[in-house]
Formats: C-alpha cells, sequence, structure tokens
C-alpha cells in the first residue's frame, strides 16, 4: 500500500479523523495566510525593512498578488490534480507554502516579499483545490460530507482570528524588537509541516483509486474507512456505486473547454463545474475579504487609535472565528440553498447599514454612530459565517462528476482567489480612494448572489455523491433509469450503503474468525 503502511492498522472513524486533522491545519494554514500580513502591513518597521516602499498601490500589491497566484495555481491543478491525486496536490501546497514562508520571513525588498507570496499563494492554491474534494469523498455518510466541510472552514476563520492576535502581540514590541514582524510569517511553515507529516502516512481517496484503475487500493480504502472487510455487502455496494457513476460518466464523452460555455452534455458536465466557480466567485463578491484584508485599516477610518483598531480587527476576527461552527450542525438541517439565499440576503443589510452611517455628514458623526458602524461589521461576518462561509466549499465538489471533481476543486478555488484578487486590490485602492463608498459594490452583489443561488443551484442536501448524476440528468429517462440502478443496487445490498451512503438500519456482523463486532449506518433519502 505505498508510503501509508505506517497507518495500514488504523480504520474506521480513526482513519477519518486523521484524515480531517491534516486537512484542518492545512485549512487553518490557508486562513492563517489570508490574515497573517494584514495586521502589520501599515506599520514603520515592516515598511522600512522592504525599502519603505512609496505610492497607493504597492501594499495593496503585495496582498493582492498572494491571491493571484492561488487562482492561477488553482487553475494549474486542473492539468494535474488527476494524476497527482487529491493527497499529493495538498503535500506538493504544503511544499510551495514552506518555501513561500522562508522568502517572506527573510525579505529585505518589495521583490522578494513579492515572491513569497506568489510562492505561498501557489500552494495555497493547491490546497484550496483538493482539501474540500479530499474530505468530500473520504466521508462515510452524506450527512457527514456537509459537516466536514463546514469544519474545515471554520479552521481556515480561526486562523485568521489567530493571525491577527499574533500580530497584535508581536506588533506591540517592534520599537525594540524591529525583526519581530518576521515571526509570525516563519510560523505559516509550522502548519504545513504538521499537516503533510500527518498525510503522508494517509491514503488516497477510495474514489480517486478507482478513477485511476487501481481497484485494489480504492478496495483497500473503502473497507479501512468502513471497519469492514472488502468482500462485505456494504463495501461492495459502494464500491459498485461508484463504478457505476464512472460507467455512466464515461458514456457523456470527454470534457472539452467548450463544454463550459456550451454545455450538451446528458449529466450537464459544463453546468455543475460552471457552477463550481461561479459560486465561489459569488461568495467573495459579497465583500468579506475586503473586511478581513482591511478591517484595521477600516476601523482606523473610523478615527479610532491603532491599538484600539488592532484590537477591534482581533475581536471581529474571533467573532467570525466563533460564527463559523454553528453551521457545522445545522447545514445539513436548513440545507444548502436556504443558508446561502438567506445569508447574502442578510449580508445585504447588513452592509446597508453600514454604508448609510459611515457616509453620514461630519457634523452628524458620532461615538454612537461609529460603534453602530462597527457592531453592523461584525454582524455582517457573523450572518455571512453562517451561510456562506462553508456551504459554496460543501456544493462545489459534491455536485461535480467523480471523473473531473479535480477539475471542480480547481476552478472552484480559482473561482474564489480571482473573485478575492479583484475584491482585495480593488478594495484596497477604494478605501483610500473613495472611503466607506466602495462597500455600495458587494452590497449589491448581496443580493445579486440571493438571486443566482436561488434560480441556478439545485438542492443537494441529503444526497450521495453518485445520486446528484440523476439530479442533473437532462431528460427525465436517464433519471429515471439512473435512480432505478441505485435502488436495484440497494436492494442487492441488503438495503444498506458506505462511505457518503444513506441510512436505512444499523448493520451489525460478528466476525467469525476473530469474534469482533461491525457496526455501521447509513442515510436513506430517495
Amino acid at each position: 500500500m505505498g508510503m501509508f503502511n505506517a497507518f495500514d492498522g488504523i480504520q474506521g472513524k480513526t482513519l477519518y479523523r486523521l484524515m480531517s486533522a491534516a486537512c484542518g491545519s492545512a485549512f487553518m494554514l490557508y486562513g492563517y495566510d489570508a490574515g497573517v500580513l494584514g495586521g502589520f502591513q501599515e506599520t514603520p518597521e515592516f515598511r522600512d525593512a522592504i525599502g519603505n516602499p512609496q505610492g497607493d498601490f504597492v501594499i495593496p500589491i503585495i496582498a493582492s498578488i498572494y491571491n493571484l497566484a492561488a487562482g492561477i495555481m488553482s487553475l494549474c491543478v486542473s492539468f494535474f490534480g488527476m494524476k497527482l491525486g487529491r493527497k499529493g496536490t495538498i503535500l506538493f501546497g504544503c511544499l510551495l507554502i514552506c518555501i513561500g514562508a522562508l522568502l517572506q520571513a527573510s525579505s529585505y525588498s518589495v521583490g522578494q516579499i513579492i515572491a513569497g507570496r506568489i510562492v505561498t499563494g501557489s500552494g495555497i492554491g493547491c490546497i484550496a483545490s483538493a482539501v474540500p474534494t479530499y474530505m468530500a469523498e473520504m466521508s462515510l455518510e452524506a450527512s457527514e460530507r456537509g459537516p466536514e466541510v463546514s469544519y474545515q472552514l471554520a479552521l481556515l476563520i480561526t486562523g485568521v482570528a489567530l493571525a491577527y492576535w499574533i500580530d497584535l502581540g508581536f506588533v506591540q514590541g517592534l520599537e525594540e524588537h524591529i525583526y519581530l514582524w518576521r515571526i509570525p510569517l516563519a510560523l505559516q511553515s509550522c502548519f504545513a509541516i504538521f499537516s503533510a507529516s500527518l498525510l503522508f502516512m494517509l491514503p488516497d481517496t477510495p474514489r480517486w483509486y478507482y478513477a485511476r484503475d487501481r481497484y485494489e487500493e480504492g478496495d483497500d480504502v473503502l473497507a479501512r474507512l468502513n471497519s469492514l472487510p472488502v468482500e462485505h455487502e456494504a463495501v461492495q455496494l459502494v464500491r459498485g456505486d461508484i463504478l457505476a457513476s464512472l460507467k455512466e460518466e464515461d458514456t457523456d464523452g470527454k470534457l472539452s473547454i467548450w463544454t463550459l460555455f456550451w454545455d450538451n452534455t446528458e449529466l450537464q458536465f459544463g453546468r455543475r463545474l460552471r457552477t463550481s466557480f461561479l459560486i465561489n466567485w459569488a461568495q467573495q463578491f459579497l465583500g468579506i475579504n475586503m473586511l478581513v484584508y482591511f478591517s484595521t485599516q477600516i476601523f482606523s477610518n473610523l478615527n479610532y487609535s491603532p491599538l484600539l483598531s488592532g484590537i477591534l480587527a482581533g475581536v471581529l476576527n474571533t467573532a467570525f472565528a466563533i460564527a463559523s461552527y454553528p453551521p457545522i450542525f445545522f447545514i445539513e438541517k436548513v440545507g444548502r440553498r436556504a443558508m446561502m439565499i438567506w445569508s447574502a440576503l442578510g449580508c445585504g443589510l447588513c452592509m446597508l447599514v453600514y454604508v448609510v452611517i459611515t457616509t453620514l455628514p461630519p457634523e452628524k458623526t458620532t461615538t454612537a454612530t461609529n460603534w453602530t458602524a462597527v457592531a453592523f461589521i461584525i454582524l455582517y461576518e457573523v450572518v455571512f459565517a453562517f451561510g456562506w462561509l462553508g456551504t459554496c466549499w460543501v456544493y462545489g465538489p459534491e455536485i461535480a462528476p467523480l471523473k473531473y471533481r479535480h477539475v471542480a476543486g480547481s476552478l472552484g478555488a480559482a473561482g474564489e482567489w480571482f473573485s478575492t484578487w479583484v475584491m482585495v486590490f480593488g478594495g484596497g485602492t477604494g478605501i483610500n480612494a473613495v472611503g466607506p463608498k466602495i462597500f455600495i459594490w458587494p452590497l449589491l452583489c448581496c443580493f445579486l448572489s440571493a438571486a443566482y443561488v436561488y434560480y441556478l443551484c439545485p438542492e443537494t442536501t441529503g444526497r450521495t455523491l453518485e445520486e446528484i448524476d440523476a439530479l442533473f440528468a437532462r431528460s427525465p429517462e436517464v433519471r429515471d433509469r439512473l435512480n432505478k440502478e441505485g435502488a436495484a443496487r440497494r436492494r442487492e445490498g441488503g438495503s444498506v450503503s458506505g462511505p457518503m451512503g444513506r441510512r436505512t438500519s444499523a448493520v451489525s456482523e460478528v466476525s467469525a474468525s476473530n469474534g469482533k463486532s461491525w457496526t455501521t449506518s447509513y442515510n436513506e433519502k430517495v
């Protein structure tokens, strides 16, 4: 079984938790990277160290070039992601991040820190493309898929908050020790090393192994995830579902670039991949990263001191992190569509109040109006965390065809990063140029995003990854055939399923050879 022999004896929930820990560290790094520069990018010590650059565009370029690099690398993953695998792509990303952290922490020029940001951003592009797919394909039940990816995104935002508090602590000592800003940048590598060390000994997903015709390895991982023998009917049923899905996708022909724009496939490959890109693009146009990247500056513009602005930025991102955990428990109950639609509308209302208050004439601005603006920024991030933070990252990989799930992960991450680059670069320069009026832009996008989800994004909650092919089938005949074939396999398998399966009943089996009790449970939704 190759490089993960050390963990061969680990199976079931323990194996899944190790995978979750490796991916969680990678996504916490993702968040940490997003926030780490914001805490000291305006300090004289940082600016002096990189040559005291002049001009309104330099710092926004340093901040946003990371997003552009991540977006470009995310697109590149669509070409090499299937060959490297979900696991290999994450490992490659961790390696790039270690190199990028070294370049940034040792910077003495604008050119070097930009180079470090590009390398680090490329690594994050790999991680953002592969982690949601890896965890979605490893989930043991359909009902676990949403909570698990939501959990990964909650760790991401915890990383953002952690970065701001670490920055705030080190910034306080900059006057005496001008090198302290380098330490938070160097700490990026710690997350990457932990994630890579753990992931190196873990397997890739069974769906990837089957798609690469590595059936023995796919069988082994599938059995280990279920804590069942390969021959068990539950393992064989899921194996049959996956292979049937691959066969069905093969009949639709090969994907071409034109399919993304002019989709004539029976299972709507183009629409599903296009949605993976657009749903993450829409997420960023709600304006979240304008607030995350420039929160310290936003509070400074409300005439708060540098220290208080830093504390408020930390409080803001800590509230964001805390609010990112409840969706883990609600995403399967409320549903993807409802969470995104109502959250987008709520974010739009919060942004509207913020824009109105912060554009009042100076004579009408008071301490009360400033604190009201702060409250609505915090409320905006709480509402966003509930409905949009993790939901679109769940939605993109789960609607994608199995053979092209690496492309969906790539396009989803690219949509996230290119739109983040537009929002961070455009928002950063816009805040300097026109002040709070720049937030009219994301305000309008909040309402447009709600309309997009309402009209173009079908509900996927409770469906297995293989059932989603039927959801997107163009003709009723194909949809009925896929549903009937799936139902027949479930009847033959004794009404049980496996990873990402449906829960009908608890199935207990005592192995005659070793006396161990195997128990699995699944979720049925036909």
